[in-house]
């Protein structure tokens, strides 16, 4: 499942949080990379406990918790904290597969890699090149979002950023251990989710809606690793 979140951040906060961003010191973005990763990786990141990668992703963090499409399409059991990357003129990241398990610096706490998320800092008129490619059941898609917009995806999918050809490419990226490990299972909790959503503001006296609710919480039950 692939599903675009739009506005976690807002104009005015994404103009603050770039003038931060041109302004910081960046790494080698292979400081984060596995072993495999790193021969593809070339790009540039601020290091982990960086104060504004802190900042930003703490911010970020509080959202998601709050963000109901968030909730419904991840079911979030915990959230890596968010990384900061910049990729310029000839950086790329070829494909790759995320590393199925993270721990952060200075933190005991493993996350399993269920769900991978980009959000852009960078608008696409801004930039040429640095497409996110994903391959998945879904096909091929090459994406660019609205600075301040995220997009939530499979971290089993074979994924690339394309070479920026022409100016700068900022972002944040991190991952999401599902309550429900499994892709196609969290879709189909989404879709039924979102159906009785809409079905209680279209008709919200029908009493389908309950057995149709009990049966959302049944496989939620059924599927749920806690």
């Amino acid at each position: 499942m692939l599903l675009h979140i739009p506005g976690l951040f807002s104009r005015e906060e994404v103009v603050r949080i770039r003038v931060a961003l041109e302004q910081a010191e960046w790494a080698d973005g292979k400081i984060t990379a596995g072993f495999q990763s790193a021969k593809a990786k070339h790009n540039l990141q601020l290091s982990e406990g960086h104060p504004l990668a802190v900042e930003v992703g703490t911010a970020l963090v509080e959202r998601l918790w709050a963000n109901p499409l968030f909730m419904s399409a991840a079911l979030p059991r915990k959230i890596f904290p968010p990384l900061l990357n910049c990729y310029t003129t000839g950086s790329s990241f070829d494909f790759h597969i995320d590393n199925a398990v993270r721990q952060a610096r200075g933190n005991p706490e493993r996350v399993r890699t269920d769900l991978s998320s980009t959000v852009f800092f960078s608008d696409p008129d801004e930039y040429d090149g640095g497409e996110l490619e994903i391959q998945d059941t879904f096909g091929t898609r090459s994406i660019k979002l609205p600075a301040g917009d995220m997009l939530l995806y499979p971290s089993t999918s074979l994924h690339k950023v394309n070479a920026v050809t022409r100016g700068a490419r900022y972002a944040s990226f991190f991952w999401t251990q599902s309550l429900v490990r499994e892709d196609s299972q969290r879709a189909l909790l989404f879709e039924m989710d979102s159906a009785l959503q809409q079905l209680t503001q279209d008709v919200p006296n029908h009493p389908s809606l309950i057995q149709l609710t009990g049966t959302y919480h049944n496989l939620l039950r059924r599927w749920v690793e806690v």
